[in-house]
């Protein structure tokens, strides 16, 4: 890397593998990664903990102002998500949390609250920053947007084999019901909804492999930056 700062937007739909493709560029490029729904999963959890309903909009914001989120990366580069200065990147990856992310992120003064740390980082850190609304809201000014998707019951088959990676026991039903879920409430919200920037770079991942994704994503790396 030289020392222009470059932004890649990935967006993209649940369990499109975003941040698993994302993670491994910034380490073949030596930049930073941004995982943008680890933090909105992190509101999701202060709420379930905090016994407030997911769409309970009145209650989620209520919590806001005593919330300290923060991402931090290890030696390894791997963002680790901290609430209230407990490291909760395992908790945050649980079923139950996923929707719970889904539907606080539909909450525009989540959003608001969210923003600056999102947008901090890429002021000063070239970033590849994967979520739902980074090419159109958050980095809208991006120098590369990917909209990375892929068949539903092929993103739910990937999400399962994580999720019982960690042990977590599911159904392949289950999986592929929170990733309809997702999908329904992430593209239909009226604030930032999931929806490809007009200027982005479609990706479908269903029939080829990670490594043959991840190649086609630094291909167009090199070519918008000649990195």
């Amino acid at each position: 890397m030289d020392n222009r700062l470059v932004s890649i937007a990935i967006d993209g739909p649940s369990g499109a593998g975003k941040s698993t493709l994302s993670r491994a560029v910034a380490e073949k490029l030596g930049i930073l990664y941004v995982d943008t729904g680890a933090i909105y999963r992190t509101v999701g959890l202060a709420a379930l903990r905090a016994g407030v309903g997911s769409k309970d909009a009145e209650g989620v914001v209520a919590l806001l102002p005593g919330l300290d989120i923060q991402f931090r990366h290890d030696e390894n580069g791997k963002q680790c998500m901290y609430l209230q200065d407990e490291n909760v990147s395992e908790e945050i990856r649980l079923p139950e949390v996923s929707i719970y992310a889904s539907d606080v992120s539909a909450i525009p003064a989540v959003r608001s609250f969210l923003m600056e740390m999102q947008r901090k980082a890429a002021r000063e850190n070239s970033v590849i920053m994967d979520g739902r609304d980074i090419g159109t809201v958050v980095l809208p000014d991006a120098g590369l947007k990917i909209f990375l998707t892929a068949k539903p019951e092929e993103r739910a088959r990937r999400r399962l084999l994580e999720l019982e990676a960690k042990g977590v026991e599911t159904s392949f039903e289950d999986v592929l019901r929170d990733i309809q879920y997702r999908d329904k409430n992430d593209s239909s919200r009226a604030t930032a909804p999931l929806r490809p920037a007009e200027d982005s770079v479609l990706l479908d991942t269903t029939e080829i492999s990670f490594d043959a994704s991840l190649q086609c994503i630094l291909d167009l790396i090199k070519e918008r930056f000649g990195l």
